[in-house]
């Protein structure tokens, strides 16, 4: 076995540097053609912010989950936290992606008000219960990996909040108007519901 003398320590990790570096700015340049523009020009807001209201807990937040370059963990818990399965109060970290889904829709949406929760994140044990009882719950359910949730904006019909989650085509678009909710996840673009 060989040593490394410092000198060639420090060629490789300004080589490893080098290269992540033109990986992320491949990956950013690549991003920047595939994804819709609300999503890029999301992307260099200086904050993101989401507010939730959790109709099941009464819990609210006004967040500012994005800053200074980076996702602040402390707002991400927050947010964690009231998204958590109200029935068991498990909690489950929500897919990053979902978030700036829902910071890009209230955008898109002029909302006012904070996004009212019907469901966020869901433990298996309470996804078991649910596909039980409702035709309408996907044994596997986005909801049980942090990537799904029900949802309505006061002050937008829910018509229109459809229209505008499907014109984004990040992800799948559930309509169910009898039970006035919208739902939204991270998984392919699909749509059900009328």
């Amino acid at each position: 076995m060989f040593e490394l003398d410092q000198q060639q320590k420090d060629g490789l990790d300004v080589q490893h540097t080098s290269r992540r570096r033109f990986l992320q700015l491949g990956l950013g340049a690549t991003a920047s053609l595939v994804m819709p523009n609300a999503f890029a020009n999301l992307l260099t807001q200086p904050e993101r912010k989401l507010s939730l209201l959790n109709l099941h807990t009464g819990e609210s937040l006004n967040a500012t989950y994005w800053a200074e370059g980076q996702y602040q963990k402390s707002e991400l818990g927050a947010i964690n936290r009231v998204l958590r399965d109200h029935r068991t109060g498990d909690m489950h970290a929500m897919d990053n992606s979902l978030i700036d889904l829902l910071n890009l829709l209230h955008h898109q949406m002029d909302g006012k008000r904070a996004f009212h929760v019907i469901s966020g994140y869901r433990s298996p044990k309470t996804n078991a219960t649910l596909s039980k009882n409702s035709a309408g719950v996907a044994k596997k359910s986005l909801h049980m990996q942090g990537k799904a949730i029900d949802l309505r904006l006061p002050g937008r019909k829910l018509s229109d909040l459809r229209k505008a989650a499907l014109k984004l085509n990040l992800g799948g678009v559930g309509y169910y108007s009898k039970s006035d909710f919208l739902h939204l996840d991270t998984g392919r673009a699909r749509q059900w519901g009328v």
